[in-house]
């Protein structure tokens, strides 16, 4: 087995893992904060080997959770490997969807699932962590009508540089705040950095990757709103950063949150952000393992 690891940058907090050999050829991408590693395939097919190389490389690397992105046609491959289907990322491929399966390293399943057994098999309607998305959703849309009238502040927004980026992510750190810490999402992708402010000493940094190909754009946020003059702020500033993905040609968004975040969901909701997936212990936040809510939001419709 050939592999061979790449850091983008010595602080990017990812580290690009390339395995090829007669049977399999991956990429595996191991985000060091959160402790998860994303799958890129490039040779289709259920194989035990690939199961057996990502679940070693995951447990040697101290990941917790491995998840994929896929088109619809290969969701029963990855539900046949023991991954569960957590939902999906609207418009990632620019003219369709982008199916998330995921897995929790020491909840595999001890055998590949039989195929008879794949379609349907990987839904988590039930999970303990779509049923708390659930209730923080129910909690914010409560919040937003109870609040409907306060007017949002204005926001401004400029640019921020890596070095300001890493000395923001590094003050949240230490308050244990950090949602993120801006690691790269997918390979080869175009990051653009914000810091947004308003009155009141309203402050919060962002960014955005890009993959110009198919028109998507994963939205990063450093920091959740925690109290209501937060969250009004914070809506005024995903509202600034949705417009100005527009003005760069973006189809669509999606981000990471909290599955517990009700502030946060309630800021997303107001900007037409819906819930498009549960991911299970995907996120690290201090010190605690998160469940998450992957929110996606199509900004245009695709060129013809």
């Amino acid at each position: 087995m050939a592999a061979t690891t790449w850091s983008p940058t010595s602080s990017s907090g990812v580290d690009e893992l390339l395995f090829r050999n007669d049977t399999v050829s991956l990429c595996l991408l191991v985000n060091r904060r959160h402790r998860t590693l994303r799958i890129i395939d490039f040779r289709a097919g259920p194989t035990p080997s690939k199961r057996n190389l990502v679940l070693a490389t995951a447990r040697r690397e101290g990941v917790e959770k491995i998840f994929t992105l896929v088109e619809r046609d290969e969701v029963p491959t990855w539900i046949r490997l023991g991954f569960v289907r957590e939902g999906s990322i609207p418009g990632f491929y620019k003219r369709s969807d982008a199916w998330i399966l995921g897995a929790v390293v020491s909840q595999m399943a001890s055998r590949v699932r039989e195929e008879d057994d794949a379609e349907g098999a990987g839904d988590r309607e039930s999970s303990p962590a779509v049923l708390l998305a659930e209730r923080t959703i129910t909690r914010a849309r409560r919040l937003l009508r109870e609040g409907e009238e306060r007017p949002l502040p204005a926001v401004k927004l400029a640019p921020a540089s890596g070095l300001e980026l890493r000395r923001a992510v590094a003050v949240a750190q230490r308050a244990g705040r950090a949602l993120t810490g801006f690691e790269p999402f997918g390979r080869d992708a175009v990051r653009t950095g914000y810091v947004l402010s308003a009155r009141g000493g309203f402050s919060l940094h962002a960014a955005w990757e890009m993959q110009s190909c198919f028109g998507n754009s994963f939205l990063e946020l450093l920091t959740s709103p925690r109290s209501e003059a937060e969250r009004l702020a914070t809506t005024a500033a995903i509202g600034a950063l949705c417009d100005r993905l527009v003005a760069e040609r973006a189809v669509s968004t999606f981000t990471f949150a909290p599955a517990d975040d009700v502030e946060l969901s309630a800021a997303l909701l107001a900007n037409g952000f819906r819930r498009s997936a549960v991911l299970a212990r995907h996120l690290v936040v201090g010190r605690a393992r998160k469940d998450a809510i992957l929110w996606a939001k199509k900004l245009v419709a695709p060129e013809a």
